[in-house]
Order: C-alpha cells, then structure tokens, then sequence
C-alpha cells in the first residue's frame, strides 16, 4: 500500500523533458506502490504566464517565476532540474545547500569542472541524507536493463566490442531555425553531450566497465541558422529561409570516436565505437548498442524498443540472432504493467526513474546514476572533444 508521506516536488523547466518528467511523478505512483508520495508542489519557469499555463497543463499545484524561490519553500523536499546544462550547477548547488534533494537531468554540467564541484558537494550532502541522482533514462528501459542483467549473469562470456549510436535526422534541414541546444555557452556540446552522453553512460552501465581513452572527430555540417527567438526545447521544425537573420552554431552536429574500456577489473577491456549525429535521415531516435562477447552477443535499437537481439555462440551456428520480446512481467519492470505481450513506450523509462529514485531515498541509499557516475561520462565528452581538437589523437578519460 502506498504511503501517504508525501515526497514534495519543485521542478525547474517545463518544457519537452519538463514534460516528460511531470508525466513520471504522475504516473509512478498509479503503476508502483511507492514508500513516498509524489506530490507536485511547484514548477518554475521564466515567463509568469508560461509557467503558469504549463503547471495547469501539466499537474503542478502552483507556479513560480524564479527557481531560487523553490529553494527558499519549506513545503518542497526534493528539486527536480530540467533546464539546459549552463544552469545545472548553480541550481542542483543550492538546492543541496537547501537540504533537498536533486533529480539533475544529462549531461550533468558543461565542463568537468562544473561536473567534479556538484558531484563534491552532492558526496557532502549525501552524508547528511541528502542525496542526487543524475536522469539517464534509458537505463530504465526493460530491455536494456534486461541486457545487464544477462551481462552480470555471464552470459556474453568476456566483453570484446561495444558498438554504440545514437541517430536522429531533426536538425537535416539546414534552414531550421536555431535553439539552445545549439549553443555551446547552454548545452556545453551538441549531438555528443545532447545524445551520444546517453550511449556513454549506457555502454558503461551495461558492461560494468569505465572508457579509459579515445579518440575522436567532431564535425559541424551547418555552421549558421535562421535566428527565431527564445526557443526551447528541440525546435528545428521549421523553414525560416535564406533571407532570414543568421546566428553561430557554436556545437558539433555529429561525433564519432573509438574507445578503450578498462574491463572492469576482470579481464582486458573491450572496445568500442560509438557516433552520435541528428543529421541521420530517416532515423527518428534510433538510439542502439551492441555488445559481442566471447560467449554470446546482444543488441538493441530504441525505435524498436520492447526487444532484444540476442545470439548464443552454443547455439546452432546457423540459427543467427533471436528475438527476445521484453513484455513478460519477469522482464525489468514490465510487472507493473500491462498484460504479457503489450509494449512499452518512451514516457515509461522517466516513470521507471522515479520509482527507483523513490525507493532508494525511502531507504537511505545513493540513487544510481550518482552525480559521480555522470562526472565518469563528463570526463569522456571532455575527452571526446579534447582528441577531436587535436587531430584525432588518442586522449585519457
């Protein structure tokens, strides 16, 4: 039975992923008998009228136009950052300083810097139990938390290679208008830090094993866009035309790099390639790893994202990958849901985030992914981008 101790909410941002995470903390408590009760206390935005229609919209009992006020409330025990990574620090700062906890989304911050003093001050206030948790999503997907589960069980034998992409096509038509997300003073990177951080953090996630090294190539294909105003969120829907104002991109559109991972402390580390690029035609969200072992391999691609290609080497060689359809209630997470054989969708990887970050501070242990945990992917865009700036040479994380 679900308690009634309220887990009081204050949300910075209300746009796409302040969307997605409303829906979560709605939701969670609908499918999950929780040991706290989400509570939407509070969303801020910038714009008084903005925010307030989105917290009308979205679930919010009330609105607020500066997020240090969320910090200043007593009736808000946990703040929730959905902002662009310019803002991470100073927020998820104070709100520790605060004695609230912190849901940060990715990547963490826009330098290591930024990255090393939150994650400094997020392992002080977890000795005062107060504790954070960084949003990679996709670690709550059932299929993908399937595939650790089969890892950690041995059933790929030893990690040899990790191929990873992240493709997406929404910023193909070179006359979209600009946004933040392609500016480096706001989103800290592009395609690398905005998608190609998630393959980072699932890959290591997965294999249990930390990238030690790469080497890299950034490239901008469109180096100006149509100015459109104060957009947030994914934007680029649009054609502005030749003739309209033009501002910098000042990120990559695509990233690709090799890797060295450490083995986890087991055995010799496998490689890797990953690439990361929102100028793939065709592909929506085409998020995909695969792992190939000594014993077996595995893949997975979002846009099909309720299965998981697996292939035993001790199987007839001739019978190639299976099909394994990740929607029996055995599955991570898919319990709490609908009857066998009904998929899952997109939203449902943000209700699984907040119901393991429920149960882990109801418990009084650090969320996973940790604020370190992100510092590790921080280091490996910062690495990324190092090589890339220096000819491709190979670069330490």
């Amino acid at each position: 039975m679900t308690s009634t101790k309220p887990l009081r909410v204050g949300m910075v941002g209300h746009a796409f992923m302040g969307a997605a995470h409303s829906h979560a903390w709605r939701t969670a408590p609908r499918f999950f008998d929780l040991p706290l009760q989400p509570q939407l206390t509070a969303v801020a935005g910038r714009n008084a009228s903005g925010v307030r229609a989105a917290a009308d919209k979205l679930g919010w009992e009330s609105a607020e136009t500066d997020w240090r006020r969320l910090i200043e409330r007593d009736d808000i025990d946990l703040i929730d950052i959905c902002t662009p990574g310019d803002t991470h620090a100073e927020i998820a700062a104070a709100a520790l300083e605060a004695g609230k906890h912190v849901l940060c989304e990715k990547p963490l911050a826009n330098s290591v810097d930024e990255a090393e003093r939150m994650t400094v001050v997020a392992e002080a206030a977890a000795e005062r139990g107060v504790y954070t948790m960084c949003g990679f999503s996709y670690r709550r997907t059932p299929a993908l938390a399937l595939a650790k589960r089969m890892v950690e069980e041995g059933r790929l034998g030893t990690i040899r290679h990790v191929r990873a992409q992240y493709l997406q096509d929404w910023l193909s038509d070179e006359n979209a208008p600009m946004t933040w997300r392609l500016d480096k003073s706001k989103s800290g990177s592009g395609s690398l830090g905005d998608i190609g951080a998630h393959s980072i953090d699932a890959a290591q996630w997965i294999t249990g094993q930390k990238i030690t090294g790469v080497s890299a190539l950034l490239e901008t294909f469109v180096p100006e866009r149509p100015l459109a105003g104060d957009l947030v969120g994914l934007g680029g829907h649009g054609d502005l035309g030749q003739d309209a104002p033009r501002g910098a991109v000042t990120v990559d559109d695509a990233a690709i790099f090799s890797a060295r991972f450490d083995g986890g402390g087991t055995s010799a580390g496998a490689v890797g390639v990953f690439e990361a690029t929102r100028y793939a035609l065709g592909r929506k969200n085409a998020m995909r790893l695969e792992l190939n072992g000594t014993k077996a391999s595995l893949a997975f691609d979002f846009e099909d994202m309720n299965a998981l290609s697996f292939y035993d080497a001790a199987e007839s060689p001739d019978a190639g990958f299976r099909r394994i359809l990740v929607t029996e209630p055995e599955h991570p997470y898919v319990g709490n849901w609908w009857p066998t054989g009904h998929g899952l969708g997109y939203e449902h990887g943000f209700t699984h985030q907040v119901v393991d970050l429920v149960n882990a501070l109801a418990q009084g242990t650090q969320p996973e992914p940790s604020f370190a945990d992100a510092l590790q992917v921080q280091r490996v865009l910062a690495a990324v981008e190092a090589s890339a700036a220096n000819s491709s040479q190979w670069q330490k994380v």
